[in-house]
C-alpha cells in the first residue's frame, strides 16, 4: 500500500515538472489575450463594454480583464486536453507525429495546467468583486466575493444565476476526476476509467458557462460562431470514440464474457453512440445556420448598470 501512494505522489511530482512549459505557454497565452482584451476596452470596441458600460476604465477593471483572459486561455487548454484524452481513448491514426506516451504525458500535463487555469479564472472574479466593493468592511467583502464566486446557488444576479454555477460545476469535477490517475493504483484501473469518462462533463459545463456568460460572445458574430465550431471536431472525435474505442471490451461487438455485455448494457451504449451522433449534427447545424443563440447587437449601448455582477 505504501508503494502505491509513493507511486502516485511521484508520478504526481514528475507531472508537475513537466508542466511546466506547458503552464509558461498557457501564461504567455492569458498575457496576450489580456493585453488584446485591454485595447479593446480602450479603444471602446469591446463586447464587455457593449454589455456593461461602466467598464470603459481597463485601469479600474483589470482583474476582471485579467479573469476573462484565464478563462479563455482555460477554455482553450480544455479543449486542447480533451481531444488529446478521446484521441488517446479511441481509434488513432496509423501514424502520428509522436508516440503514445508523449501523447499521454501532455495529456496529462495540459489537463494540470487547465486546472490550475480554471481557478486562477474564478480567483481573479472573485478579487474583482472584493474590489468592487469599496464601501464595505473588509470581512464583509471577503466574504461575499468568494460566496458570490465558490458557493453554489449563493450569486443572484441575472444571468449569473445559471452560468455561475455551471462554472463552479465546471471546476469543483475538473479538480478531483483530473487528480484520480494518479490514486488509481488504490481504487484500480476500471474504476478510474469509469469515473474519468465524466472529465468530457467538465468540459461541456465550461463551454456552457461561457457561452451563457462571456461577453465577448456574448452577441451574434464571428466570436460566437468561432466557439461553436471549435466543438465540431471535439464531438466528432467522440462519436468515433465511442463508435470504435481502443479498448476492444468497450466495443459493441465485444464477445459476451462473464455477462459484461449484457443486452441492457449493449442498449445503452448504443443508445449513447445515437445521442453523440445527433449532437454532431445539432452542432453542425447550428454552426452552418448562425442560429446559436447569440443576442443581436444593440444600436445604441445600454444603460450602465448598478454593479459588476452582470455578465462575466
Amino acid at each position: 500500500m505504501r508503494a502505491r501512494r509513493r507511486v502516485g505522489r511521484v508520478a504526481l511530482r514528475a507531472d508537475l515538472r513537466s508542466a511546466l512549459p506547458d503552464a509558461g505557454a498557457a501564461v504567455a497565452v492569458t498575457v496576450a489575450v489580456f493585453a488584446l482584451l485591454y485595447y479593446r476596452v480602450r479603444s471602446g470596441t469591446s463586447d464587455t463594454v457593449a454589455v456593461m458600460p461602466f467598464m470603459a476604465d481597463p485601469d479600474t477593471y483589470w482583474m476582471y480583464l485579467l479573469s476573462q483572459a484565464f478563462g479563455w486561455s482555460g477554455l482553450l487548454w480544455a479543449w486542447g486536453t480533451v481531444m488529446l484524452g478521446l484521441l488517446l481513448s479511441g481509434p488513432r491514426p496509423d501514424r502520428l507525429p509522436v508516440s503514445r506516451a508523449v501523447l499521454e504525458r501532455w495529456h496529462r500535463t495540459t489537463s494540470l495546467t487547465t486546472m490550475a487555469l480554471m481557478f486562477a479564472h474564478a480567483l481573479m472574479f472573485a478579487a474583482e468583486l472584493v474590489r468592487y466593493e469599496a464601501g464595505m468592511a473588509w470581512a464583509a467583502r471577503l466574504w461575499a466575493g468568494f460566496a458570490d464566486t465558490f458557493v453554489p446557488g449563493w450569486y443572484d444576479s441575472g444571468t449569473g444565476r445559471l452560468a455561475i454555477p455551471l462554472g463552479q460545476g465546471a471546476l469543483y469535477l475538473a479538480v478531483p476526476l483530473g487528480l484520480l490517475f494518479y490514486v488509481r493504483h488504490r481504487i484500480g484501473p476500471n474504476t478510474w476509467r469509469r469515473l474519468h469518462r465524466f472529465v468530457i462533463v467538465v468540459y461541456v459545463l465550461s463551454v456552457w458557462h461561457t457561452l451563457l456568460y462571456g461577453t465577448n460572445v456574448w452577441f451574434d458574430g464571428w466570436p460566437r460562431t468561432t466557439l461553436w465550431l471549435l466543438q465540431v471536431p471535439v464531438a466528432v472525435l467522440l462519436v468515433l470514440r465511442l463508435v470504435r474505442p481502443a479498448r476492444a471490451a468497450e466495443r459493441l461487438t465485444a464477445p459476451r464474457r462473464e455477462g459484461r455485455t449484457s443486452p441492457l448494457g449493449w442498449t445503452a451504449r448504443t443508445a449513447g453512440r445515437a445521442a453523440a451522433v445527433a449532437v454532431v449534427v445539432g452542432l453542425l447545424v447550428v454552426t452552418v445556420s448562425g442560429h446559436d443563440g447569440g443576442r443581436p447587437r444593440p444600436a445604441e449601448p445600454p444603460a450602465p448598470a448598478p454593479h459588476v455582477h452582470e455578465p462575466e
